[in-house]
Parts: structure tokens; sequence; C-alpha cells
């Protein structure tokens, strides 16, 4: 009886390991790759976060695009959120775009965030995640810089106010909305200062 109670008990963990291995090798195959730069950013339509309807990418094509993926428990993202405001009431009226995605998160929680920082750009939800997957986001924030043609000019995986990348998002910012932005773009490590998760704000 023993002998058999040890062996089913060896199958059972035999066949969790072969579904731990299963699941592991279907997410390398399927994992989305961060779009690079000089691609063409992925098109994407989603719903506004305060619900008053929906946003499409495409509808934004000849004019520069920020695209910056964010969360209320993301403590750089708090950080950085006056900048982002400063920079879209900056540059606005020169036709660039701000746009925030916001990543995991409880949508109360997230338009409380918006609300306490007082950011007046466009915000989107990306409930299903298939956005921010479709971008290769990991942490946030993280965030991208679109020229006029929709292609890729920098794409930061971390805070802008971080001392490595404050300098190049301006750059970024600056040349793609010059209209000179399609090659120019510097490629951040991915060993950046991460978020790390905090109280909402």
């Amino acid at each position: 009886m023993t002998g058999r109670l040890k062996t089913g008990a060896q199958g059972v963990a035999l066949a969790c390991v072969a579904g731990l291995l299963a699941l592991l090798v279907w997410s390398v195959v399927h994992q989305q790759h961060a779009p690079g730069v000089g691609s063409i950013a992925p098109a994407f339509t989603l719903r506004k976060l305060d619900g008053q309807g929906n946003v499409s990418l495409a509808s934004y094509r000849g004019k520069p695009v920020v695209l910056n993926f964010w969360a209320s428990w993301c403590d750089p993202c708090k950080s950085e959120a006056a900048v982002l405001e400063r920079d879209w009431t900056s540059y606005r009226d020169r036709g660039v775009v701000f746009l925030g995605v916001d990543y995991h998160d409880l949508n109360s929680d997230a338009r409380r965030f918006v609300s306490a920082h007082a950011l007046t750009f466009p915000m989107l939800e990306d409930g299903s995640g298939n956005v921010t997957s479709r971008y290769g986001i990991s942490q946030v924030p993280e965030t991208y810089v679109l020229n006029r043609q929709g292609r890729v000019v920098a794409h930061l995986r971390g805070p802008i106010t971080d001392p490595g990348f404050a300098g190049q998002f301006q750059a970024a910012i600056s040349k793609a909305a010059r209209g000179d932005g399609q090659a120019a773009a510097a490629r951040p490590e991915v060993g950046t200062p991460s978020a790390s998760q905090g109280a909402a704000a």
C-alpha cells in the first residue's frame, strides 16, 4: 500500500513538473518583444481611463507621440508625473501628443493617481494587457517616443527623471517635434532603475 502511494505521489510530482515546463516553453515561444528603434509602433485602440470613449494610436499619425506606461502603485511613476505634465504643456503647441497607458491597475486607483498629480493629457486603460504585452512592457514606468511616421525614436526603460534618461528623453522628443527623429534614439540598457510597488497616490 505504501509503495503504491509513493508511486502515485511521484507520478503527480512528475505531472506537475511537466506542466510547469510546458508553461515555460509556451511563455518563451509566445513572448512579445519590445518594438525596436526605427520600427513601426504597434497599432492599438484603448478606452479612455475616464470612460469617455476610445483613443486610436493611428489617429495621431502625422504627429509625434510620447507613449508612457505607468501604474498608480509605481513609486517612480509618481516622481516623473510632474515632469510629464510639464513637458506635455510645453510641447503640445508644437503638435506633440502625450498618451498615458495604465498598466495592471484598478481603475479607481488609477483615476485617483491622475487627479492627485493633476495630469491633463489623455489617459488610457489596458485592462486586457494586450497592448502592454505587444510593447514588451515588463516594468513601469516605460516610455516610447514616436515620430510623425509612427516609428519608434526612443524607448526608455525607466523613469524619465532618472539622470541617465532625462537628457535622452528631451533629445528624442525635440527631434521628433522637429520632424528629424526617424533614426535618432538611444537604446538604454534593460538594467535601469525599475519600478517598485508602493501605496497608491
